[in-house]
């Protein structure tokens, strides 16, 4: 499933994986990580899990900037170690560093301009594919705590942050795990030709 050609640059083979919550992204990122694709986990989850066992405050429902600082921190560190690490292939990232500042925007927390800077400097694919949200799949667990409406109002912010800094936002059908990727994969192999 992994033998696609490679671009130019590394970070031109970043792809994210994005949308509101509870529409299938770690599911499948988990079905290219089982087909031998470099996969990034989403930090946000992460990030909530260990304030709460540390009972910390960087948590959405207790000091929202905080907790932006500490997701908008992890992603450009977690970037950085990808690029790094990685001299070629295709890697898929569970969101992206403008999926921070699509929750800032939301939140009315201010980006400064030393992160719009950075912002500017962290690039991905061009292509970003969202997954659109799904009412059938969506659920609620101990780290997402969004309501069905929130979800569907943050799919629609976070296309619109991406539209914002240049990229180029392509809608995944909803359909089974290997459909989505099937979907996703060709789309970068044409993109490559």
């Amino acid at each position: 499933m992994n033998k696609l050609k490679e671009k130019s640059s590394i970070s031109d083979q970043f792809y994210i994986i994005t949308g509101g919550p509870g529409v299938g992204k770690t599911t499948l990122l988990d079905e290219f990580s089982r087909n031998g694709f470099l996969t990034v986990e989403e930090e946000a989850r992460r990030i909530i899990k260990e304030q709460v066992s540390i009972d910390g405050d960087g948590l959405p429902w207790r000091n929202k900037e905080l907790y932006a600082q500490l997701m908008f921190e992890a992603s450009v560190k977690t970037y950085q170690k990808i690029k790094a690490e990685t001299a070629s292939g295709i890697v898929f990232f569970d969101r992206g560093l403008l999926d921070t500042i699509c929750y800032m925007d939301m939140e009315n927390i201010p980006v400064v301009q030393e992160k719009e800077r950075i912002i500017r400097e962290i690039m991905y694919s061009k292509n970003v594919f969202i997954l659109p949200p799904w009412k059938d799949i969506y659920e609620n667990d101990t780290e997402r705590k969004q309501d069905w409406n929130e979800a569907v109002f943050t799919f629609k912010k976070m296309k619109e942050t991406y539209l914002k800094y240049g990229y180029m936002v392509i809608e995944v059908p909803k359909d089974t795990v290997q459909k989505r990727c099937t979907f996703i994969l060709d789309r970068i192999q044409r993109d490559l030709q």
